[in-house]
């Protein structure tokens, strides 16, 4: 995926004066070390921080060698002033841990206080307003510390992407989805840009592409990718030509931002004009790591675009549907395992999600749309879709969105795709997630999030929650487990 930063990252070890400094620089080699062992590429920092100077002599050696970002290590008790300064100056996402005692054996001259120094060090962080990357427990033996900075990586991601992120949006939201509402100051700040755009202009894009030398080529990709689930192939060299179009634009447009993801208008004037439904190229610029959203969801495709930099994986935009019948909970009960009937829901959208996600996707019309616009005729310009099962596995359902009156809210709940037919059409799926009917009531409807949720395909609450922490996001809600209530749950229910 070329649209996702890679993190390179960077240790540097602290030292309190008053403590050895060997200590500090023995347990960082461990550090490295185990590191290596667990397949997480790291840079070594040289220069011991001790005090003002070594910090800006550290940040020199960081920029020097090409650190984005930066684990700051407590080795013994470290300077808590320094430290922060360091971290403060260097600017981008930074985390704090700590050295655990090693043995018993030498506790007078080999004893570093780290759990100590990593007090203070917060307190200073405060002070300076940061927002550091702080471990649950961020004190550690050296393979401990590793398992955490392997854990830092995918927070430090999404942190890097978002900080040269650009939002083009085309078109105002569709009549009753004003639920997607997208106030854009949040946006600034957090340091994402956004470019809006009108219908207009995305059709004016889409036609100067016509004859694009690049166009059959991609019409033949798309012809590989669908394979036998390709019915409509006289419409592929359109769709073609939407892709480049969009690429052509993102490349032109980036300015300043270096990554992009789109919130575009898809219905209802879009097929009259367009001649089709887009949601198969939003698939596989999904794949790309380029998210497009539906309906103009500004927050959505943002969402979209984190959960991507979480996994590394294709995310994609559904919405949190429909219920699954009685009867088919039922049926399926061998393979609904522990779930309760109100734990299940269906995940759909009519056709967006990229191919690598999904079982035996097929191009198709969207249904829906054919119902309003081409009713009893045979599809024509509802075409376009790729449909078929969402495949079984881990997500997490994750959403960023701002309310009307621009404060910052989010919300992550880990669950699972079941191995069920969910009968119905789209790209559809059945989804698991515990408690979810509690969920449902007391953070999605209480706090008035949209239809729609992001989709990631693997479990990631563990970095989702941490970047939203780095971001500032005060309100984070997940899905509590039986007995733990929300504060609008009702005791007595």
């Amino acid at each position: 995926m070329k649209n996702l930063p890679k993190v390179k990252l960077g240790i540097v070890a602290v030292s309190r004066d008053c403590f050895p400094i060997e200590l500090s620089r023995k347990r960082r080699e461990n550090v490295v070390r185990e590191c290596r062992k667990k397949g997480v590429p790291i840079v070594k920092i040289e220069t011991i921080v001790e005090n003002e100077k070594d910090a800006m002599k550290a940040l020199e050696e960081v920029r020097a060698k090409g650190v984005n970002a930066l684990v700051i290590y407590l080795g013994n008790f470290g300077p808590e002033g320094p430290n922060t300064i360091l971290a403060q100056k260097f600017g981008g996402p930074v985390m704090f841990a700590a050295a655990a005692e090693e043995t018993g054996k030498d506790l007078i001259g080999g004893r570093g206080d780290a759990y100590c120094g990593m007090l203070n060090t917060s307190y200073n962080a405060g002070l300076r307003k940061l927002r550091p990357y702080i471990p649950e427990y961020p004190v550690g033996i050296p393979s401990e510390v590793a398992g955490m900075i392997a854990g830092f990586v995918p927070v430090a991601r999404i942190i890097l992407a978002l900080a040269k992120l650009k939002i083009f949006s085309f078109g105002p939201r569709p009549q009753d989805f004003l639920a997607c509402n997208a106030p854009i100051k949040p946006l600034y700040d957090i340091g994402v840009e956004i470019m809006e755009n009108s219908e207009l202009d995305l059709y004016d894009i889409f036609l100067k592409a016509k004859g694009d030398p690049a166009i059959k080529a991609v019409a033949r990709d798309m012809a590989r990718e669908l394979g036998k689930g390709n019915r409509f192939p006289d419409l592929l060299e359109k769709l073609a030509q939407y892709e480049v179009a969009l690429k052509k634009f993102m490349e032109t447009n980036l300015g300043a931002s270096e990554y992009a993801v789109f919130a575009n208008k898809c219905w209802p004037s879009y097929e009259s004009f367009f001649g089709f439904v887009p949601c198969y190229v939003n698939s596989r610029m999904a794949s790309r790591g380029i998210p497009i959203s539906c309906e103009v969801d500004i927050y959505g495709a943002l969402s979209e675009y984190i959960a991507t930099c979480a996994t590394e994986l294709p995310a994609t935009l559904l919405d949190i549907n429909n219920t699954v019948p009685y009867d088919m909970y039922e049926e399926a009960k061998k393979l609904v395992g522990p779930y309760k009937a109100n734990d299940l829901f269906m995940g759909f959208h009519c056709g967006n999600t990229s191919s690598l996600c999904m079982v035996g996707g097929e191009m198709k019309f969207q249904l829906i749309m054919h119902r309003l616009m081409e009713p009893g005729k045979v599809p024509d310009i509802t075409r376009g879709t790729l449909e078929g099962r969402i495949k079984t596995g881990d997500i997490t359902i994750f959403r960023l969105q701002s309310t009307a009156d621009t404060v910052l809210r989010s919300y992550m709940a880990e669950g699972e795709v079941l191995d069920i037919d969910p009968k119905s059409f789209g790209g559809i799926g059945v989804f698991a997630v515990r408690e979810m009917g509690r969920f449902y009531r007391h953070v999605l409807i209480e706090k008035r999030f949209p239809h729609h949720t992001a989709v990631a395909f693997r479990h990631a609450g563990k970095a989702l929650f941490a970047a939203m922490r780095m971001l500032g996001v005060e309100d984070i809600a997940f899905n509590r487990p039986a007995g733990m209530l929300y504060k609008t749950e009702n005791p007595f229910a």
